[in-house]
Order: structure tokens, then C-alpha cells, then sequence
């Protein structure tokens, strides 16, 4: 692939510019085979009809792309309906300081140096400046991606929510609608491949137990939502959940002058090891997918068992706070409005609060996703192809679908809905087939170039007549005898 010498944003400083001189030189003596490939379509009625529609543009959406368009699948698009600029987490509902991955990570560069993080860093900080780094600010890592779809001129559009996945049986393509959410407006697209980044949520939805979901609207907030933390400043707040999102947002609540918070969670005490740290080696990331069901199942339940931490840092963020408090084993059993507040009851007693933010985390269930609407009662799911041993049965993973060995969707009755094996689930919703990815960045290294090589893959095997016919006129001559 060949990037433009000029990119849409002028680098602001001589060392950016100088990297993208060189990233454009990388990919140039990279660029074997340099032969477009892949069979242009159109429906009967003339529509074009793109290679590959990507949903979701935060960091997995542009990685994708990318590993496409080095593959010349450059008949692609990337849609967010974010704003510019503001595709994944890091600048909107994300609240901690830093990403928690170590950050030596990498994935979105694809092996190319120049464009790794910290090649990227160091082009605006200076040679060396990399070693004063402990964990990579949140806010820098969404600045670079947004760079990285720039410089590499990743076709996208942001503002644009994509509804309901259709098969066209007649056009053999996928019809998508896509609506502009600043207009309202709703154009349909088609496309050969379609690929699901639509992050930790993308095989469910944010999780709101019903315990709090009667209340007033005004009375709780989820850790996703857009939270008015300056409107708690002397009031009493109350976290649901033990994650690292929970301590976030209380963090911050606190910071903002909060008079009190308390976190409550089910376990007795925190975890304090985390399995995420144990997975980051090649085998777990680069060949989970590899292992037989019933190990598959073993290890991801085991890693749920252990429960995800908060990382030392956010915790101390929080525990700095004196009017912050703990409450372990403590579910809540109840949740009602009192004289326009919200009272919780625990096993150990009543507690009242201005606020509620709940940190539950995501429910797994592809009926939920609104791209799946017309397509999940077809969709295989890990409890139609696999019985967990006694004693290791969970609802949400049973609930996970069963992706193909690229990340592709199954059919639930062999027969009925083959063409589901063109749309690709890279969302949280992997974990249990192929390990991280989806929503983890550091399953992105492995996870991402199978992805990419799924969807060559299906498109070679599509048109291997075509490409045969192709080769048996193919008559361009070396010499003459």
C-alpha cells in the first residue's frame, strides 16, 4: 500500500514528519505483491458493493483496516458513530490515568517499528524520552491513533451508527444501513465482509442490574455514561463493583470533592493477583484459539474465577481518599427511593446516597446488539456446541458465540445461514473461542493478523473459479522461442 505523502494533518513537529517519511519507505519496500486482487462487485441495481465494512473505529476497527489494506483489500470503510476524533474509550468514559497494558505493548504497528507507539512518542518527545515512561497516558494513546488513521488514510466516517446486518441472498452480500447521527439521515451500504469492533460491549451491552434499574434515571449512572462528577462535590456516593472502572469513577468523584464514597462487591475480599498479567505470553495469546473446546473452556473460566482487579495504582488512587470506604461481601439486595435519594440494602445493613454509579461491567448476549438484530436467533453460541463440566457452568460464557478459527461467526443448524461466516466478531465477545482481543490490547499482536488473514482468505475462496478462468487465459509471454 502506498500512503500519501501528504497527510490530512500537517505534523507539528520536524521529527513527526520525519517519522512519516520513513513509514512511507517501509511501506514501500514492503509493498510485494504489489497487485490489486481482489474482484470488484456491484448489486444487480449497479450499487458498488465494498470488500470489507468495518464497525467500529477505535483502536481494533483501524488496526484491521490497515492489516487489510497491506493485504491490497483497499475497497474497505471504517464507521464510528463517535465524533472526530473520539472512536474507543480514552477520552470520553475511560477514567484512569493511564492504560493498564505494560508499555511495551504492541499490535496496531503490525511488526513495522515506525509505527509503534513509541516511535510515534519519541518523535514528539525526543530520543531517550521513552525510558521516563512508566504506563502510557490515556489521552497520548488515543492522539496516536488518531495520527495513525490519519498517516495511513484509513478510509473512515465517524458520526455514523450502522443498524440491522442484512444477507442479500440475490445481490450475495451483506446490506448494511448506515445513519449520520448529526443529520439523521440513513443510507444502506453493501459489503462482501463485514467486521464487528465495537469494543468491550460489542457482543452485549453495558450491564445495569435490575436491583437499580427501577429507580429514578437522575439517581444512578453506569461507569459508561457521560457522569456530572463536579455536581457530586459534597455529596454521598455509593460504586457498585470491584473492577478497575469502579475505583476509577470513584476516584474521580472523589478528586472532584465528593463528602463521601463507598464501593461495595460481592466477594468477601478484593483480588489481588491478576490472571491478564499470566496470559501475556505467546502461547496463551497467539494459540488459545488452537485448543480443544474443553481446554478453551477451562482456562477462560478459570481467568473469570480469579475476577479482574483493580491495578495497584487505581487502587491507591482511591485508598488515598479518608472519606473513601470498602464494603466487601456485600451485594446489594435492594435499591428504592427515599425522600429523593437512593437507599441501598445490603447483607450488613441500609445505606443512603445522593448518587449511584454502577460499575457491573457488560451482560454477553447477541440479541442485544442492534447490528445482530435480524441475525442472532441464527448465530451459534458456546452452549449449542459445548456442556461445561459440573461445577463450571457460567451463563454469560455459555452466552458467548462460537467464532471460527479467524473470528468468524457460526451458523446455528448447518445449512440454514451459511453466509454468517462472512461477518467477523472482534469484540470482548472472543474470549472464550480465540482469547483477547476484541476490547484487549494485548491480544491485538496475534489476534488481529488472523482476522485479517480470515478475510483474504474467504475472499480468495469466494472467487476461485474467476481466479481460475484468470489463470487458464493468462497468455502474457516471457520471450518469444
Amino acid at each position: 500500500m502506498r500512503v500519501p505523502s501528504s497527510p490530512a494533518e500537517s505534523p507539528s513537529v520536524p521529527a513527526l514528519a520525519a517519522l512519516e517519511a520513513r513509514i512511507r519507505k517501509d511501506l514501500e519496500q514492503l509493498e510485494y505483491p504489489r497487485r490489486p486482487w481482489v474482484l470488484p462487485r456491484r448489486t444487480r441495481d449497479g450499487q458498488s458493493v465494498l470488500d470489507v465494512l468495518v464497525i467500529g473505529g477505535g483502536q481494533s476497527g483501524l488496526t484491521a483496516a490497515f492489516g487489510l489494506m497491506r493485504e491490497r483489500v483497499t475497497n474497505l470503510l471504517v464507521v464510528d458513530d463517535c465524533e472526530q476524533d473520539l472512536a474507543g474509550p480514552w477520552k470520553t468514559f475511560a477514567r484512569m490515568h493511564t492504560l493498564r497494558t505494560p508499555k511495551h505493548l504492541t499490535g496496531p504497528d503490525h511488526n513495522l517499528p515506525n509505527l509503534c507507539f513509541q516511535a510515534w512518542y519519541e518523535a514528539h518527545h525526543g530520543e531517550g524520552s521513552w525510558e521516563a515512561v512508566v504506563r502510557i497516558p490515556k489521552e497520548l494513546w488515543a492522539d496516536y491513533l488518531n495520527w495513525y488513521r490519519r498517516t495511513l488514510a484509513i478510509p473512515y466516517q465517524c458520526g455514523t451508527r450502522a443498524g440491522a446486518i442484512a444477507w442479500s441472498a440475490e445481490d450475495d452480500c451483506f446490506a448494511v444501513p448506515l445513519t449520520d447521527t448529526r443529520r439523521g439521515t440513513t443510507d444502506v451500504v453493501h459489503a462482501r465482509k463485514v467486521v464487528l469492533a465495537t469494543g468491550i460491549d460489542g457482543s452485549g451491552r453495558w450491564e445495569v442490574p435490575s436491583v437499580v434499574a427501577g429507580l429514578r434515571r437522575e439517581l444512578y449512572a453506569h461507569t459508561r455514561d457521560a457522569i456530572d462528577f463536579e455536581a457530586l462535590r459534597g455529596k454521598r456516593v455509593g460504586v457498585l463493583g470491584a473492577g478497575a472502572s469502579a475505583f476509577d469513577n470513584a476516584s474521580v468523584a472523589l478528586e472532584q470533592g465528593a463528602g463521601e464514597v463507598h464501593l461495595f462487591y460481592r466477594r468477601k475480599t478484593l483480588p489481588n493477583v491478576n490472571p491478564y498479567r499470566w496470559a501475556e505470553f505467546v502461547g496463551f495469546l497467539k494459540h488459545h484459539a488452537d485448543l480443544p473446546d474443553a481446554d478453551r473452556w477451562r482456562f477462560i473460566h478459570r481467568i473469570i474465577e480469579m475476577g479482574q482487579l483493580p491495578p495497584s495504582d487505581t487502587f491507591s488512587r482511591a485508598r488515598a481518599f479518608p472519606q473513601f470506604h470498602l464494603h466487601g461481601g456485600s451485594p446489594w439486595l435492594s435499591a428504592e427511593e427515599v425522600d429523593g435519594q437512593a437507599r441501598v440494602t445490603t447483607p450488613h445493613g441500609q445505606f443512603t446516597f445522593d448518587k449511584l454509579i454502577i460499575g457491573s461491567g457488560t451482560v454477553t448476549d447477541l440479541s442485544l446488539r442492534p447490528e445482530l438484530a435480524g441475525l442472532h436467533g441464527d448465530i451459534a453460541l458456546w452452549k449449542d456446541r459445548y456442556t461445561p463440566p459440573e461445577g463450571q457452568s457460567n451463563a454469560d460464557l455459555l452466552r458467548h458465540p462460537y467464532l471460527g478459527a479467524h473470528f468468524e461467526l457460526q451458523e446455528k443448524h448447518p445449512g440454514q445461514a451459511p453466509w454468517l461466516q462472512g461477518i467477523f466478531n472482534y469484540t470482548f465477545g472472543c474470549l472464550l473461542s480465540l482469547g483477547f482481543g476484541g476490547a484487549s490490547i494485548s491480544g491485538m499482536k496475534y489476534g488481529l493478523p488472523r482476522l485479517v488473514s480470515g478475510v483474504t482468505r474467504q475472499l480468495y475462496l469466494d472467487d476461485r473459479d474467476a481466479f481460475f478462468a484468470s489463470l487458464a487465459g493468462y497468455d502474457e509471454k516471457e520471450f518469444e522461442p
